[in-house]
């Protein structure tokens, strides 16, 4: 194709351009080669270099969360958007992407219980949890409600990804779960940013290493 606006069309140039400024750019000194994987796939998701300021987590939470990807456990999704955002060709075992949210017992339990359909939803993980991972990209009421859940005795995941977004208790979740992960590995965004594009994104990090990003 010749003619038209003047920008980089091939995609493998895209991924080597955006990657190489992110190294260049950012100082993921402190990472190790798991966690670096994910930190560059977050940046890559957001263009936002300083969002690595707000990262949190605790050790060997990426290496824990690959542990479990290639033991075959599920990732259960608090939301639709972070499951489609998760590229199944980057799960090691053919892991199962679960998001309860339409289930029709979430909304019931939701209105018995005055609780967002979010929230609810999380009470449906428990029979496949125990060392699975969690992913909560949208809801701030879902994280508290895992929290919640493994404070009255829930299987506990080997991985929290915790990265609601908003402006009404989506700081308090996190900042709950990076002060008391109830055993769980973890990894977050202090403050209000966060979502299911970071959230998914997180997931496709611990899936590869940095070498091996594909369009």
């Amino acid at each position: 194709m010749t003619g038209g606006l003047a920008y980089v069309r091939d995609p493998g140039e895209i991924y080597r351009q955006s990657f190489a400024t992110i190294e260049r750019e950012a100082n993921l000194s402190r990472y190790s080669p798991a966690m670096r994987a994910v930190a560059i796939r977050l940046v890559h998701a957001c263009g936002m270099v300083d969002l690595l300021d707000d990262l949190v987590f605790c050790d060997g939470a990426a290496e824990a969360g690959r542990a479990a990807l290639a033991a075959g456990r599920p990732v259960f999704c608090d939301v639709e958007m972070v499951r489609t955002g998760i590229i199944p060709a980057r799960l090691p075992a053919g892991n199962a992407l679960v998001c309860t949210l339409n289930d029709p017992r979430a909304a019931a339990i939701g209105r018995a219980n005055g609780e967002t359909r979010s929230a609810a939803a999380v009470e449906l993980w428990d029979e496949r949890l125990d060392g699975a991972i969690a992913v909560i990209g949208n809801a701030p009421t879902a994280l508290f409600r895992l929290l919640e859940r493994l404070d009255v005795g829930a299987p506990r995941p080997a991985l929290i990804v915790g990265m609601p977004v908003g402006f009404v208790g989506a700081v308090e979740a996190k900042a709950e779960l990076a002060a008391n992960p109830r055993g769980a590995a973890f990894i977050t965004i202090a403050g209000r940013r966060g979502g299911s594009a970071l959230a998914a994104a997180a997931v496709n990090g611990l899936g590869n290493g940095a070498a091996e990003w594909r369009v």
